[in-house]
Protein backbone atom coordinates (compact mmCIF):
# COMPACT_ATOMS: atom_id res chain seq x y z
CA UNK A 1 0.00 0.00 0.00
CA UNK A 2 2.84 2.65 1.07
CA UNK A 3 4.40 2.64 -2.67
CA UNK A 4 0.57 3.19 -3.74
CA UNK A 5 0.47 6.05 -1.81
CA UNK A 6 4.20 7.25 -3.04
CA UNK A 7 3.02 6.44 -6.84
CA UNK A 8 -0.43 9.28 -5.92
CA UNK A 9 1.81 11.72 -4.33
CA UNK A 10 4.01 11.58 -6.95
CA UNK A 11 1.41 12.47 -9.69
CA UNK A 12 0.58 14.73 -7.62
CA UNK A 13 3.69 16.94 -7.47
CA UNK A 14 4.37 16.14 -11.25
CA UNK A 15 0.85 18.27 -12.29
CA UNK A 16 1.25 20.57 -9.86
CA UNK A 17 4.57 21.57 -11.61
CA UNK A 18 3.11 22.13 -14.74
CA UNK A 19 0.26 23.96 -13.19
CA UNK A 20 2.64 25.95 -11.08
CA UNK A 21 2.08 29.28 -13.21
CA UNK A 22 -2.02 29.15 -11.54
CA UNK A 23 -1.05 28.29 -8.16
CA UNK A 24 -3.67 25.25 -8.63
CA UNK A 25 -3.35 22.13 -6.31
CA UNK A 26 -4.88 19.14 -7.52
CA UNK A 27 -3.66 17.14 -4.10
CA UNK A 28 -6.87 18.38 -2.35
CA UNK A 29 -8.81 17.04 -5.34
CA UNK A 30 -7.43 13.24 -5.73
CA UNK A 31 -6.26 12.39 -1.88
CA UNK A 32 -9.26 11.30 -0.40
CA UNK A 33 -11.85 11.82 -3.15
CA UNK A 34 -10.94 7.56 -3.46
CA UNK A 35 -10.09 5.97 -0.47
CA UNK A 36 -6.37 3.56 -0.91
CA UNK A 37 -8.77 0.40 0.27
CA UNK A 38 -11.01 1.51 -3.03
CA UNK A 39 -7.91 1.30 -5.32
CA UNK A 40 -6.96 -2.68 -4.14
CA UNK A 41 -11.07 -4.05 -4.49
CA UNK A 42 -11.37 -4.80 -8.42
CA UNK A 43 -9.53 -6.47 -11.48
CA UNK A 44 -8.76 -5.29 -14.49
CA UNK A 45 -10.52 -6.16 -17.76
CA UNK A 46 -8.70 -6.23 -21.12
CA UNK A 47 -10.72 -7.04 -24.38
CA UNK A 48 -9.15 -8.81 -27.21
CA UNK A 49 -10.52 -9.04 -31.04
CA UNK A 50 -8.70 -10.45 -34.11
CA UNK A 51 -9.18 -6.80 -35.44
CA UNK A 52 -7.81 -5.33 -32.10
CA UNK A 53 -4.15 -7.32 -31.00
CA UNK A 54 -3.42 -7.01 -27.35
CA UNK A 55 0.04 -4.76 -26.79
CA UNK A 56 -0.35 -3.95 -22.83
CA UNK A 57 2.64 -2.65 -20.88
CA UNK A 58 2.47 -1.54 -17.17
CA UNK A 59 5.05 -0.44 -14.86
CA UNK A 60 4.12 0.48 -10.82
CA UNK A 61 1.04 1.46 -12.25
CA UNK A 62 -2.87 0.76 -10.27
CA UNK A 63 -5.42 -0.21 -12.96
CA UNK A 64 -8.34 -0.73 -10.74
CA UNK A 65 -11.59 -1.44 -12.53
CA UNK A 66 -10.30 -0.07 -15.81
CA UNK A 67 -10.88 -1.92 -18.82
CA UNK A 68 -8.61 -1.75 -22.27
CA UNK A 69 -9.12 -2.69 -25.73
CA UNK A 70 -6.27 -2.23 -28.06
CA UNK A 71 -2.37 -1.29 -27.89
CA UNK A 72 -1.64 0.71 -24.76
CA UNK A 73 1.04 1.39 -22.63
CA UNK A 74 0.59 2.49 -18.90
CA UNK A 75 3.41 4.22 -16.54
CA UNK A 76 3.20 5.27 -12.98
CA UNK A 77 -0.64 6.39 -13.26
CA UNK A 78 -3.34 5.40 -11.43
CA UNK A 79 -6.43 4.40 -13.50
CA UNK A 80 -9.98 3.90 -11.43
CA UNK A 81 -12.83 2.48 -13.42
CA UNK A 82 -11.39 3.87 -16.53
CA UNK A 83 -12.23 2.89 -20.08
CA UNK A 84 -9.23 3.23 -22.74
CA UNK A 85 -10.45 2.78 -26.25
CA UNK A 86 -7.94 1.90 -28.80
CA UNK A 87 -10.19 0.57 -31.09
CA UNK A 88 -9.15 3.58 -33.85
CA UNK A 89 -5.55 3.39 -33.39
CA UNK A 90 -3.86 3.87 -36.83
CA UNK A 91 -1.71 1.06 -38.38
CA UNK A 92 2.00 1.45 -39.40
CA UNK A 93 1.82 2.52 -43.24
CA UNK A 94 -1.15 4.72 -42.82
CA UNK A 95 -1.75 7.58 -44.25
CA UNK A 96 -2.85 10.33 -42.60
CA UNK A 97 -4.10 13.37 -44.43
CA UNK A 98 -3.71 16.73 -42.64
CA UNK A 99 -3.89 20.09 -45.21
CA UNK A 100 -3.17 18.68 -48.67
CA UNK A 101 -0.39 16.30 -47.03
CA UNK A 102 -0.37 12.59 -46.68
CA UNK A 103 2.04 11.55 -43.72
CA UNK A 104 2.81 8.00 -43.68
CA UNK A 105 2.71 6.51 -39.82
CA UNK A 106 6.18 5.05 -38.86
CA UNK A 107 5.35 2.85 -36.78
CA UNK A 108 1.37 1.26 -35.27
CA UNK A 109 0.10 4.07 -32.73
CA UNK A 110 -0.37 3.28 -29.71
CA UNK A 111 -1.84 4.75 -26.61
CA UNK A 112 0.26 6.03 -23.36
CA UNK A 113 -0.97 7.03 -20.05
CA UNK A 114 1.90 8.27 -18.29
CA UNK A 115 2.26 10.16 -14.74
CA UNK A 116 -1.77 10.24 -14.66
CA UNK A 117 -4.27 9.91 -12.47
CA UNK A 118 -7.84 9.17 -13.80
CA UNK A 119 -11.01 8.92 -12.07
CA UNK A 120 -13.72 7.06 -13.96
CA UNK A 121 -12.86 8.34 -17.21
CA UNK A 122 -13.16 7.66 -21.04
CA UNK A 123 -10.49 7.43 -23.10
CA UNK A 124 -10.60 7.41 -26.58
CA UNK A 125 -8.75 7.69 -29.19
CA UNK A 126 -9.39 9.16 -32.67
CA UNK A 127 -6.45 11.04 -33.00
CA UNK A 128 -6.36 13.99 -35.06
CA UNK A 129 -2.84 15.87 -34.09
CA UNK A 130 -0.39 15.94 -36.84
CA UNK A 131 2.83 15.96 -34.46
CA UNK A 132 2.34 13.07 -32.53
CA UNK A 133 1.02 10.37 -35.22
CA UNK A 134 2.52 7.34 -33.81
CA UNK A 135 1.54 8.12 -29.71
CA UNK A 136 -1.68 9.23 -28.14
CA UNK A 137 -0.48 10.96 -25.23
CA UNK A 138 -1.88 11.47 -22.02
CA UNK A 139 0.86 12.56 -19.36
CA UNK A 140 0.85 14.38 -15.79
CA UNK A 141 -2.39 14.76 -15.68
CA UNK A 142 -5.63 14.32 -13.12
CA UNK A 143 -8.97 13.58 -14.74
CA UNK A 144 -12.17 13.53 -12.53
CA UNK A 145 -15.44 11.39 -12.34
CA UNK A 146 -17.03 10.68 -15.83
CA UNK A 147 -14.47 12.84 -18.09
CA UNK A 148 -14.43 12.09 -21.41
CA UNK A 149 -10.84 12.44 -23.48
CA UNK A 150 -11.40 12.05 -27.19
CA UNK A 151 -8.62 12.37 -29.74
CA UNK A 152 -7.26 14.68 -27.40
CA UNK A 153 -3.61 14.37 -26.26
CA UNK A 154 -2.51 16.11 -23.35
CA UNK A 155 0.10 17.39 -20.78
CA UNK A 156 -0.31 18.80 -17.52
CA UNK A 157 -4.06 19.05 -17.19
CA UNK A 158 -6.66 18.92 -14.94
CA UNK A 159 -9.97 18.01 -15.96
CA UNK A 160 -13.25 18.80 -13.76
CA UNK A 161 -16.05 15.88 -13.42
CA UNK A 162 -18.14 15.33 -16.88
CA UNK A 163 -15.83 18.03 -18.58
CA UNK A 164 -15.56 16.73 -22.30
CA UNK A 165 -11.99 17.65 -24.15
CA UNK A 166 -12.63 16.56 -27.79
CA UNK A 167 -10.14 16.62 -30.73
CA UNK A 168 -8.51 19.24 -29.04
CA UNK A 169 -4.48 19.05 -27.77
CA UNK A 170 -4.33 20.75 -24.85
CA UNK A 171 -0.62 21.66 -22.66
CA UNK A 172 -1.06 23.19 -18.70
CA UNK A 173 -5.10 23.58 -18.51
CA UNK A 174 -7.11 23.57 -15.91
CA UNK A 175 -10.87 22.54 -17.19
CA UNK A 176 -13.46 22.97 -15.35
CA UNK A 177 -16.82 21.18 -14.02
CA UNK A 178 -19.08 20.20 -17.26
CA UNK A 179 -17.25 22.53 -19.93
CA UNK A 180 -16.91 20.65 -23.30
CA UNK A 181 -14.03 22.15 -25.49
CA UNK A 182 -12.96 21.58 -29.20
CA UNK A 183 -10.81 24.18 -30.27
CA UNK A 184 -8.03 22.22 -32.06
CA UNK A 185 -5.24 23.24 -29.70
CA UNK A 186 -5.11 25.27 -25.99
CA UNK A 187 -2.20 25.87 -24.15
CA UNK A 188 -1.85 27.46 -20.60
CA UNK A 189 -5.87 28.41 -20.36
CA UNK A 190 -8.17 28.21 -17.46
CA UNK A 191 -11.92 27.18 -18.72
CA UNK A 192 -15.09 27.79 -16.45
CA UNK A 193 -17.26 25.39 -15.41
CA UNK A 194 -19.95 24.92 -17.75
CA UNK A 195 -18.49 26.26 -20.78
CA UNK A 196 -19.50 25.61 -24.03
CA UNK A 197 -16.98 26.15 -26.39
CA UNK A 198 -16.09 24.84 -30.35
CA UNK A 199 -13.77 26.22 -32.74
CA UNK A 200 -12.24 25.87 -36.10
CA UNK A 201 -10.07 28.72 -36.77
CA UNK A 202 -11.03 31.66 -38.99
CA UNK A 203 -14.31 29.36 -39.61
CA UNK A 204 -16.47 29.45 -36.99
CA UNK A 205 -16.53 29.89 -32.88
CA UNK A 206 -19.49 28.86 -31.08
CA UNK A 207 -19.53 29.31 -27.11
CA UNK A 208 -22.07 29.32 -24.35
CA UNK A 209 -21.87 28.85 -20.70
CA UNK A 210 -24.45 27.65 -18.21
CA UNK A 211 -25.08 29.96 -15.15
CA UNK A 212 -23.18 29.07 -11.92
CA UNK A 213 -26.57 28.76 -10.15
CA UNK A 214 -27.96 26.14 -12.48
CA UNK A 215 -24.55 24.33 -12.93
CA UNK A 216 -24.58 24.01 -9.29
CA UNK A 217 -27.58 21.95 -8.51
CA UNK A 218 -26.38 19.35 -11.19
CA UNK A 219 -22.21 19.22 -10.54
CA UNK A 220 -20.11 20.92 -8.45
CA UNK A 221 -16.49 20.27 -7.49
CA UNK A 222 -14.43 21.64 -4.03
CA UNK A 223 -11.38 20.47 -2.61
CA UNK A 224 -11.35 17.32 -0.57
CA UNK A 225 -14.91 16.72 -1.41
CA UNK A 226 -16.25 14.36 -3.66
CA UNK A 227 -18.27 16.33 -6.56
CA UNK A 228 -21.72 16.14 -6.07
CA UNK A 229 -25.10 17.15 -7.14
CA UNK A 230 -27.87 15.79 -10.02
CA UNK A 231 -25.68 14.24 -12.20
CA UNK A 232 -23.33 12.28 -9.33
CA UNK A 233 -26.72 11.56 -7.78
CA UNK A 234 -28.29 9.79 -10.96
CA UNK A 235 -25.03 7.57 -11.37
CA UNK A 236 -24.37 6.58 -8.26
CA UNK A 237 -28.37 5.59 -7.57
CA UNK A 238 -27.74 2.71 -10.21
CA UNK A 239 -23.99 1.62 -9.55
CA UNK A 240 -25.16 -1.41 -7.90
CA UNK A 241 -26.72 -2.55 -10.45
CA UNK A 242 -23.27 -2.43 -12.28
CA UNK A 243 -21.64 -3.89 -9.54
CA UNK A 244 -23.50 -6.91 -9.64
CA UNK A 245 -22.53 -6.75 -13.37
CA UNK A 246 -18.50 -6.54 -12.44
CA UNK A 247 -18.56 -9.15 -9.57
CA UNK A 248 -20.19 -11.64 -11.94
CA UNK A 249 -20.11 -11.57 -15.80
CA UNK A 250 -23.09 -13.12 -17.05
CA UNK A 251 -22.92 -16.12 -19.60
CA UNK A 252 -26.44 -16.05 -20.94
CA UNK A 253 -27.25 -12.80 -23.43
CA UNK A 254 -29.61 -11.21 -20.73
CA UNK A 255 -31.76 -10.02 -24.60
CA UNK A 256 -32.38 -11.35 -28.20
CA UNK A 257 -29.35 -9.65 -29.82
CA UNK A 258 -29.36 -9.88 -33.99
CA UNK A 259 -26.27 -11.53 -35.43
CA UNK A 260 -25.00 -8.35 -36.75
CA UNK A 261 -25.29 -6.44 -33.61
CA UNK A 262 -22.85 -6.11 -30.52
CA UNK A 263 -24.18 -5.97 -26.85
CA UNK A 264 -20.89 -6.14 -24.73
CA UNK A 265 -21.02 -8.32 -21.78
CA UNK A 266 -20.20 -5.39 -19.30
CA UNK A 267 -23.59 -3.43 -20.34
CA UNK A 268 -26.66 -3.66 -17.93
CA UNK A 269 -29.71 -4.31 -19.78
CA UNK A 270 -32.84 -4.34 -17.49
CA UNK A 271 -36.87 -4.26 -18.26
CA UNK A 272 -38.28 -4.41 -21.17
CA UNK A 273 -35.40 -3.45 -23.87
CA UNK A 274 -34.95 -4.41 -27.29
CA UNK A 275 -31.99 -4.16 -29.84
CA UNK A 276 -32.42 -3.83 -33.68
CA UNK A 277 -30.20 -4.62 -36.44
CA UNK A 278 -26.65 -3.09 -36.24
CA UNK A 279 -26.91 -1.58 -33.30
CA UNK A 280 -23.65 -1.31 -30.72
CA UNK A 281 -23.97 -1.21 -27.24
CA UNK A 282 -20.60 -1.33 -25.57
CA UNK A 283 -19.38 -1.54 -21.66
CA UNK A 284 -20.93 0.51 -18.76
CA UNK A 285 -23.89 1.25 -21.34
CA UNK A 286 -27.20 1.30 -19.14
CA UNK A 287 -30.35 0.04 -21.01
CA UNK A 288 -34.01 -0.19 -18.88
CA UNK A 289 -37.03 -0.48 -20.64
CA UNK A 290 -35.13 0.67 -23.52
CA UNK A 291 -35.46 0.49 -27.54
CA UNK A 292 -32.78 1.01 -29.77
CA UNK A 293 -33.77 0.85 -34.03
CA UNK A 294 -31.62 -0.23 -36.08
CA UNK A 295 -28.01 1.36 -36.73
CA UNK A 296 -28.31 3.06 -32.94
CA UNK A 297 -25.55 2.81 -30.27
CA UNK A 298 -25.51 3.47 -26.97
CA UNK A 299 -21.26 4.08 -25.70
CA UNK A 300 -19.64 4.05 -22.40
CA UNK A 301 -21.45 6.01 -19.74
CA UNK A 302 -24.76 6.04 -22.08
CA UNK A 303 -27.91 6.24 -20.00
CA UNK A 304 -31.33 5.13 -21.90
CA UNK A 305 -34.09 4.44 -19.40
CA UNK A 306 -37.51 4.67 -20.76
CA UNK A 307 -37.00 5.80 -24.12
CA UNK A 308 -37.11 4.75 -27.94
CA UNK A 309 -34.41 5.54 -30.32
CA UNK A 310 -35.79 4.76 -33.98
CA UNK A 311 -32.77 4.20 -35.95
CA UNK A 312 -29.14 5.91 -36.73
CA UNK A 313 -29.26 7.89 -33.55
CA UNK A 314 -26.02 8.62 -32.10
CA UNK A 315 -25.28 8.97 -28.46
CA UNK A 316 -21.81 10.35 -27.58
CA UNK A 317 -20.20 9.06 -24.49
CA UNK A 318 -21.75 10.07 -22.06
CA UNK A 319 -25.45 10.77 -23.06
CA UNK A 320 -28.12 10.08 -21.09
CA UNK A 321 -31.74 9.71 -22.32
CA UNK A 322 -34.94 9.19 -19.84
CA UNK A 323 -38.74 9.75 -20.58
CA UNK A 324 -37.63 10.13 -24.38
CA UNK A 325 -38.15 9.37 -28.06
CA UNK A 326 -35.59 10.02 -30.57
CA UNK A 327 -36.51 9.78 -34.44
CA UNK A 328 -34.10 8.95 -36.59
CA UNK A 329 -30.95 10.31 -37.18
CA UNK A 330 -30.75 12.41 -33.70
CA UNK A 331 -27.52 13.01 -32.47
CA UNK A 332 -27.23 13.79 -28.93
CA UNK A 333 -23.72 15.08 -27.78
CA UNK A 334 -21.29 14.33 -25.11
CA UNK A 335 -22.69 13.88 -21.14
CA UNK A 336 -25.74 15.42 -22.55
CA UNK A 337 -28.57 14.83 -20.06
CA UNK A 338 -32.16 14.81 -21.54
CA UNK A 339 -34.72 14.11 -19.02
CA UNK A 340 -38.30 14.01 -20.13
CA UNK A 341 -40.99 12.76 -17.27
CA UNK A 342 -44.00 9.98 -17.33
CA UNK A 343 -46.16 13.01 -17.45
CA UNK A 344 -43.48 15.05 -19.13
CA UNK A 345 -41.93 13.22 -21.96
CA UNK A 346 -39.76 14.68 -24.90
CA UNK A 347 -39.79 13.94 -28.21
CA UNK A 348 -36.98 14.87 -30.85
CA UNK A 349 -37.39 15.30 -34.12
CA UNK A 350 -35.37 13.61 -36.91
CA UNK A 351 -31.97 14.75 -38.20
CA UNK A 352 -31.74 17.26 -35.03
CA UNK A 353 -28.44 17.66 -33.25
CA UNK A 354 -28.60 17.51 -29.32
CA UNK A 355 -25.33 19.66 -28.47
CA UNK A 356 -22.42 18.50 -26.13
CA UNK A 357 -23.48 19.03 -22.56
CA UNK A 358 -26.76 20.11 -22.99
CA UNK A 359 -29.53 19.99 -20.10
CA UNK A 360 -32.91 19.13 -20.92
CA UNK A 361 -35.13 18.69 -17.68
CA UNK A 362 -38.86 18.86 -18.29
CA UNK A 363 -41.07 20.53 -16.36
CA UNK A 364 -43.79 20.45 -19.39
CA UNK A 365 -44.15 18.28 -22.76
CA UNK A 366 -41.82 19.20 -25.14
CA UNK A 367 -41.53 18.46 -29.34
CA UNK A 368 -38.41 19.56 -30.21
CA UNK A 369 -38.77 20.07 -34.39
CA UNK A 370 -36.92 18.00 -36.82
CA UNK A 371 -33.79 19.69 -38.41
CA UNK A 372 -32.83 21.70 -35.02
CA UNK A 373 -29.58 22.31 -33.50
CA UNK A 374 -30.49 22.76 -29.56
CA UNK A 375 -27.86 23.32 -26.79
CA UNK A 376 -28.21 24.82 -23.10
CA UNK A 377 -30.54 24.49 -20.34
CA UNK A 378 -34.00 23.64 -21.17
CA UNK A 379 -37.05 22.88 -19.06
CA UNK A 380 -39.86 24.21 -21.54
CA UNK A 381 -41.09 25.54 -24.72
CA UNK A 382 -40.08 29.05 -23.45
CA UNK A 383 -36.77 28.27 -23.05
CA UNK A 384 -36.51 26.07 -26.10
CA UNK A 385 -37.08 29.03 -28.20
CA UNK A 386 -33.90 30.66 -26.69
CA UNK A 387 -31.97 27.55 -26.89
CA UNK A 388 -32.07 26.07 -30.25
CA UNK A 389 -32.36 27.29 -33.77
CA UNK A 390 -33.82 25.47 -37.44
CA UNK A 391 -30.11 24.03 -38.91
CA UNK A 392 -31.77 25.59 -42.09
CA UNK A 393 -31.37 28.85 -40.32
CA UNK A 394 -28.14 28.29 -38.83
CA UNK A 395 -26.58 27.30 -42.21
CA UNK A 396 -27.59 30.65 -43.57
CA UNK A 397 -25.69 32.84 -40.81
CA UNK A 398 -22.51 34.97 -41.68
CA UNK A 399 -20.94 36.72 -38.95
CA UNK A 400 -21.82 37.34 -35.42
CA UNK A 401 -25.29 35.91 -34.69
CA UNK A 402 -26.63 35.79 -30.95
CA UNK A 403 -29.61 34.37 -29.00
CA UNK A 404 -29.25 34.90 -25.61
CA UNK A 405 -26.58 33.13 -23.76
CA UNK A 406 -25.12 31.99 -27.21
CA UNK A 407 -22.97 33.46 -29.08
CA UNK A 408 -21.77 32.77 -33.15
CA UNK A 409 -19.13 33.73 -34.96
CA UNK A 410 -18.19 32.81 -38.93
CA UNK A 411 -20.08 30.71 -41.18
CA UNK A 412 -22.97 28.77 -40.00
CA UNK A 413 -23.00 26.48 -43.07
CA UNK A 414 -19.36 25.21 -41.58
CA UNK A 415 -20.57 24.14 -38.29
CA UNK A 416 -23.43 22.12 -39.89
CA UNK A 417 -21.34 20.36 -42.32
CA UNK A 418 -18.55 19.75 -39.07
CA UNK A 419 -21.43 18.06 -37.41
CA UNK A 420 -22.86 16.03 -40.28
CA UNK A 421 -19.51 15.08 -41.49
CA UNK A 422 -19.17 13.72 -38.18
CA UNK A 423 -22.19 11.91 -37.34
CA UNK A 424 -21.59 9.96 -40.54
CA UNK A 425 -18.39 9.08 -39.86
CA UNK A 426 -19.33 7.59 -36.56
CA UNK A 427 -22.96 6.07 -37.75
CA UNK A 428 -19.88 4.09 -40.59
CA UNK A 429 -17.47 3.57 -37.86
CA UNK A 430 -19.98 1.56 -35.63
CA UNK A 431 -21.61 -0.11 -37.96
CA UNK A 432 -24.73 1.49 -38.74
CA UNK A 433 -24.61 1.06 -42.63
CA UNK A 434 -23.63 -2.98 -42.34
CA UNK A 435 -25.47 -4.69 -45.42
CA UNK A 436 -24.39 -8.40 -44.63
CA UNK A 437 -21.31 -8.18 -46.53
CA UNK A 438 -19.46 -4.62 -46.52
CA UNK A 439 -19.83 -1.68 -44.42
CA UNK A 440 -18.89 -3.65 -41.33
CA UNK A 441 -17.88 -1.80 -38.03
CA UNK A 442 -17.69 -1.84 -34.48
CA UNK A 443 -21.14 -3.53 -34.00
CA UNK A 444 -19.87 -6.97 -36.55
CA UNK A 445 -16.36 -6.74 -35.45
CA UNK A 446 -16.71 -6.65 -31.56
CA UNK A 447 -19.57 -9.19 -31.30
CA UNK A 448 -17.05 -12.04 -30.57
CA UNK A 449 -14.53 -10.08 -28.33
CA UNK A 450 -13.44 -11.81 -25.42
CA UNK A 451 -11.47 -10.79 -22.29
CA UNK A 452 -9.11 -11.45 -20.02
CA UNK A 453 -8.54 -9.79 -16.27
CA UNK A 454 -5.35 -9.65 -13.64
CA UNK A 455 -5.73 -8.45 -10.17
CA UNK A 456 -3.48 -6.28 -8.11
CA UNK A 457 -1.13 -7.42 -5.05
CA UNK A 458 -3.34 -8.36 -2.14
CA UNK A 459 -0.24 -8.14 0.61
CA UNK A 460 2.63 -6.18 1.13
CA UNK A 461 4.18 -2.42 0.11
CA UNK A 462 3.35 -3.31 -3.57
CA UNK A 463 -0.69 -3.76 -1.82
CA UNK A 464 -2.98 -2.61 -4.76
CA UNK A 465 -0.25 -2.11 -7.45
CA UNK A 466 -0.50 -4.19 -10.21
CA UNK A 467 2.35 -6.36 -11.68
CA UNK A 468 4.41 -5.05 -14.19
CA UNK A 469 3.55 -7.14 -17.44
CA UNK A 470 4.27 -6.74 -21.21
CA UNK A 471 2.21 -8.41 -23.44
CA UNK A 472 2.74 -8.38 -27.17
CA UNK A 473 0.86 -9.93 -30.28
Amino acid sequence: MKQLENLIESIIDRVNINLRETGFDVGPYIRKTIPLNQLVKFYAIYGITSQHPLHLHFSRSNLDGSYFLGKCTVDNSVLHKSDIRGDELKAKGDLFHFQGSKIPLREDEIIRVKDAYLIKTLVHCYSHDPESLEEFLIQNTVSMHYANIHGSPMEGCFLGPFSTVDLTTIHDCIIGAFAYLQVGELSHERVEPGKIWIKAGDLFDFSYCFPGEILDKYITLEPGQSPRGIFMDFVEARKTDFQEVFDVVPLKVPIAVPRNASLNRYALVKGESHIGENVLVVQRAYLENARLGKGANAQENCYIIDSRLEGNNVMAHGAKIINARLEKNVFVGFNSFLQGKQNNPLTIGKLSIIMPHTIIDLDEPLNIPAEHLVWGYIRNAKDLAEHSISIKELSQVEGEFTLGAMNFQGKGSRLVQAFQHRIEHILEANGAFFDGGQNKGHAQMEKDISFTIIHPYSKGPRKGLYPTIDIRP
